[in-house]
């Protein structure tokens, strides 16, 4: 079932592009402005060290709001799900074989992210790699929960989409991708932290400074992995 799933994946140039593709081009055309490969900070980072992981989470928003969703959403508006139901090959097998799928390809979008960010912009790489492993499973986890609870509560493939694009905007802001989260004013920074994916971008800093990350952090991410993925359990219908 993976593999049918991988091959068909790799038939959609447009998935491919905006999954693989596109958080490194975002990186690259950030990264080619001048003033973002100055220090402006007194830490002596700058914006495109901080535009990495920002990256790294746009990776997995694009898997799991833009990607995941239509395509289950689309299995069950055409009756795939329930024709499976029928068969040795639960609808379950198909489910898990999409959420290892997006969760692979974000996480390789990510690594791509991070080595072009190293070789092109001399972005160092994760202080605390351990610790960034940890933040940046639980942001994949989150993320594709995400998606699910869109799938959820979606009965069709341009319903999926829909709700998907209205969870997609705010879920670029508190990842950062207008303006770091660790440039926010205080107030905003520690609304947007209690968010997923603001929580990630704090987790993912720490670690690439060198630091394990917040256990406040990594909480609200496990947090809201089990929250989510528990709505999308009971909301989810095959049929």
């Amino acid at each position: 079932m993976l593999r049918t799933e991988v091959r068909l994946f790799l038939r959609e140039p447009a998935a491919l592009f905006w999954v693989i593709v596109s958080p490194t081009v975002l990186l690259a055309i950030l990264g080619s402005i001048p003033s973002f490969r100055e220090a402006t900070g007194d830490d002596g980072r700058r914006p495109v060290d901080l535009y990495v992981p920002v990256a790294v989470l746009f990776a997995l928003i694009m898997s799991g709001l833009q990607a995941l969703p239509p395509v289950l959403a689309g299995y069950r508006e055409r009756g795939i799900l329930r024709r499976l139901s029928t068969t040795p090959v639960r609808p379950g097998a198909l489910l898990g074989a999409q959420l290892v799928l997006h969760g692979g390809a974000a996480l390789v979008s990510g690594l791509l992210v991070i080595t072009v960010g190293r070789v092109a912009f001399d972005v160092a790489l994760p202080g605390h790699l351990p610790g960034y492993v940890v933040a940046l499973l639980l942001a994949i986890a989150a993320s594709l929960a995400l998606g699910s609870a869109v799938c959820a509560v979606s009965r069709t493939a341009k319903m999926a989409q829909a709700v998907g694009s209205a969870v997609f905007f705010p879920s670029m802001f508190t990842a950062g991708v207008w303006l770091p989260v660790q440039q926010m004013p205080d107030t905003l920074r520690g609304i947007v932290e209690f968010t997923p994916l603001g929580a990630a971008s704090q987790a993912l800093d720490a670690a690439m400074r060198g630091d394990w990350p917040a256990w406040s952090a990594l909480g609200i991410l496990a947090l809201w992995t089990v929250l989510l993925t528990g709505a999308a359990v009971r909301w989810f219908r095959w049929e």
